[in-house]
Formats: structure tokens, C-alpha cells, sequence
């Protein structure tokens, strides 16, 4: 089960290229991302925190209600990303799903109970949902297929510097305001509005897409509609194994509550915790442009297998501390595994789906890693709970390494020899 094979694997001269030449929309989407971010990286610093030593939640209930609001992501990505093809529209969804994650932010201070804490988070992550399939399609719209991976990087790497900025801010404000978690989850609604406010003023977008030519040539939006959900059955051999490995992938990754609940968990006090996601995500930032890059270059399996080891080794180090500074490492090694990984699959994604159906693939394929995520987190709190925080991080190890095995297993090739894909 695999990606591209090596020979479709593209090494054009423009790779190298600065960052800068990339089209202005996709440095909108990446400094909304960062906008973004910055708020939900400060909620979500806290957030773990908050519902387990103020509002009594189990780690089981937390991995429930960190599974379920992810999981409502990726199930709204699905049919944002069909409506967008269908209508041939990428920015009122983008703008739409920035809005109502904007809108959840107030919530989470005003929470008082866990079911609030749920309600919010969901309304949160229904907007990610509504705005991830058309966003990551327009960057595919806008950029040549020979520096997608260059693109992904640069709006994850942007995307990144808000979720160190986010933390930064949690932990300056629990110092300045004396460890009063309320108030600071306040500063998460500025920087939601500005991003907002940004990407309704400057995303462009192309003013026909393949799927709006489609429902013209084809006599209506009935006929397009229908065209569409054949076509979908239809998707590349190649797409579907791009999909089943992001689900894998999944499995092996829960979600990073996990790593702020194992620095607490291990002596470190509330205001520093966030610092976690903060050494996470530093390295994440600096890493993903460049191993975007690396992805417009290399084979694409090479990259997965680095990218699984790497995780395999953040779960066993996070398994292992004894120490909040052990605990750094494994977050700092989690971070290079995203980075790693995140663009790559996006770049697989758009590499491998027809046009028209793109954001379609986009959502079916977050959708795939959302139940994943579910899964994964569930497995991840139960884990937990009943064994401790080491088995819950053995577990992910398990995945992982399991995950790197398979992508190391050559398949025959069309002359029935074995053979090394680039995937």
C-alpha cells in the first residue's frame, strides 16, 4: 500500500527557488494559519489543564473529548470539501470555518463544566473542518505541481509559528496574572479575529475551478453533482493507499494533549506546561519548509519511514522521562516528525487527485485520519488510566514501528521483481 511510485517523483530546478516567489495567496492562508493558531495553540496549552484540575475530568474523559472534537473536524471536512467543488469555491468556505472557530473562543473562559468545555471545542472544530479541504485545494489551485511540497511547508511552517507563539502568550500570562486561567484564555479572541479579518480581505482565489467548468459543460449542477459521486468510487489506486497510510499514521499519532498531560504529570507546574507545545512546535516551524522542499526532491517513502522513526523515538522518550527535561526532548522529536510528515501527505494528496475532485480528496482524507484520531485518542486516555502514562506512549511506539515496517516491505513490481517505490 503505497504512494507515487519513484518514477513520477519530480527534481525540477525551480525547487530551490526562495519562498518568497511562492503566489500571494498561499502567504495569506500561512499568516492566517499563524493568526489562527496563536488562539488555538493558547486554549489548547491550557486547555488539557484546565478540565483535569479544575473541572475534575478524567484523562478517559479528556481523550474522548479531545477524539471527538478532532474527529468532528475531519467528518466536516468531507462535505465542505464536495461543496466546494460542486460550486467551484474555496474562500467563502475558508472564511466561513475561520469565522466559527473565531466565534468558539469566548466559550472556553466562560466554561464551567465539562460539557461547555465539549460544546465549545466541537463549534471549534467544526469550523477547522469547514475551512481545511477548500484551503488545502486552493493552495494546490494556485501553486505548479512541481513546488506544492515547497507550498504545504510554507503554510505549515507559518501555521507552526502561531502554535509556538500561542503557547508563549499562555505561559507569559499565567506569570503576569498569577496563574488565573480564565483571564488568559481571553487572549485568545484578538488574534482568531484578525485572522478572520485578514483572510476575508486578501485570499484570491482563481476565478473558475475544474469543477465549475464541469457543471457548465455538463448542463447544470444536478449533472455535475452526479458526475462528482461516480467519480469519487473512482479515485486513483494511488489516492486510496495515500489515504490508508495517513490513517496509520494516525493511529501512531494521538492527540497532543497527551504531551502537555505527561510534562505535568511528571512535576511540571501549570504556568510552564504549555512550554511543551512551545518546543514542539518550534522545532515543527523550522523544519517543515524545508522537509517541504525535501518532498519536491525526494522519494516519498524515504521521507515517511525517517519521518515514522522519528516518532517511534518521541514515544519512547516520552515513555522513559523521569524528568520535565526529558519530556522536552520527546516533544522537540514529535514536532520533527510533523514536520516531516504533515506536508508530505498534503502534497500526496493533491499530487493524486484529479482536479476536479480535490478538495473531495482532501476531506475524504482527513475525514479517514480524523476517525483515526478518535481512535487513537481514546485508546490513548483508556491507556492511561488504567496502566499509566508510560503505556499509553508504548502504545503509540508500537503503531509507529509497525507503520515503518510495513512502508520498508518492497512490492513486486510489474515484471514480478521485487522493487523499492519511492512511496
Amino acid at each position: 500500500m503505497s504512494p507515487p511510485p519513484e518514477e513520477e517523483v519530480t527534481r525540477p530546478d525551480d525547487v530551490a527557488r526562495s519562498p518568497v516567489t511562492l503566489p500571494r495567496t498561499v502567504w495569506v492562508l500561512g499568516f492566517g494559519s499563524l493568526l489562527m493558531d496563536t488562539s488555538s495553540e493558547l486554549v489548547h496549552g491550557l486547555l488539557p489543564i484546565y478540565m483535569a484540575g479544575v473541572l475534575g475530568a478524567s484523562m478517559a474523559t479528556i481523550g474522548v473529548v479531545e477524539g471527538v472534537a478532532e474527529a468532528t473536524a475531519a467528518i466536516t471536512k468531507v462535505f465542505s470539501g464536495a461543496l466546494s467543488d460542486l460550486v467551484g469555491r474555496r474562500k467563502p468556505l475558508v472564511v466561513l470555518g475561520y469565522g466559527l472557530s473565531a466565534l468558539s473562543k469566548p466559550a472556553f473562559p466562560l466554561a464551567s463544566s465539562i460539557a461547555t468545555v465539549f460544546a465549545a471545542r466541537f463549534v471549534d472544530r467544526v469550523g477547522k473542518g469547514i475551512r481545511g479541504a477548500p484551503r488545502d485545494a486552493l493552495v494546490a489551485d494556485v501553486v505548479e505541481p512541481a513546488r506544492r511540497g515547497a507550498a504545504y511547508g510554507l503554510r505549515q511552517a507559518l501555521d507552526s509559528v502561531g502554535a509556538v507563539i500561542g503557547p508563549t502568550l499562555a505561559v507569559v500570562g499565567m506569570l503576569l496574572l498569577a496563574g488565573d486561567l480564565e483571564t488568559v484564555l481571553w487572549g485568545a479572541v484578538v488574534p482568531a479575529a484578525l485572522a478572520v479579518t485578514l483572510l476575508a480581505l486578501a485570499v484570491r482565489e482563481p476565478e473558475t475551478s475544474p469543477m465549475a467548468a464541469t457543471a457548465v459543460r455538463g448542463g447544470g449542477w444536478r449533472a455535475a453533482l452526479g458526475w462528482r459521486l461516480r467519480d469519487v468510487a473512482h479515485l486513483p489506486r494511488r489516492y486510496w493507499s495515500v489515504v490508508a497510510l495517513g490513517g496509520l499514521f494516525t493511529l501512531a499519532r494521538f492527540s497532543e494533549a497527551f504531551l502537555v498531560l505527561r510534562a505535568q504529570d511528571l512535576g511540571l507546574s501549570m504556568t510552564w506546561v504549555p512550554g511543551v507545545l512551545i518546543v514542539t512546535n518550534v522545532v515543527y516551524a523550522l523544519v517543515a519548509y524545508p522537509a517541504g522542499r525535501a518532498a519536491d526532491r525526494w522519494p516519498a517513502r524515504r521521507l515517511l519511514v525517517v519521518g515514522l522513526v522519528v516518532l517511534v523515538a518521541a514515544d519512547l522518550v516520552l515513555a522513559g522521562s523521569t524528568s520535565p527535561g526529558l519530556a522536552a526532548c520527546g516533544a522537540a522529536l514529535w514536532g520533527l516528525h510533523m514536520a516531516v510528515t504533515q506536508g508530505l501527505m498534503a502534497k500526496l494528496v493533491a499530487d493524486t487527485a484529479p482536479p476536479a475532485l480535490r478538495a473531495t480528496a482532501f476531506g475524504i482524507f482527513h475525514l479517514i485520519g480524523g476517525l483515526a484520531l478518535l481512535l487513537a485518542s481514546v485508546i490513548a486516555g483508556a491507556l492511561w488510566s488504567l496502566f499509566g502514562a508510560p503505556a499509553t506512549f508504548l502504545a503509540g511506539a508500537v503503531f509507529a514501528g509497525a507503520a515503518a515496517g510495513g512502508l520498508l516491505v518492497p512490492r513486486p513490481g510489474r515484471n514480478g521483481r521485487r522493487r523499492e517505490e519511492a512511496s
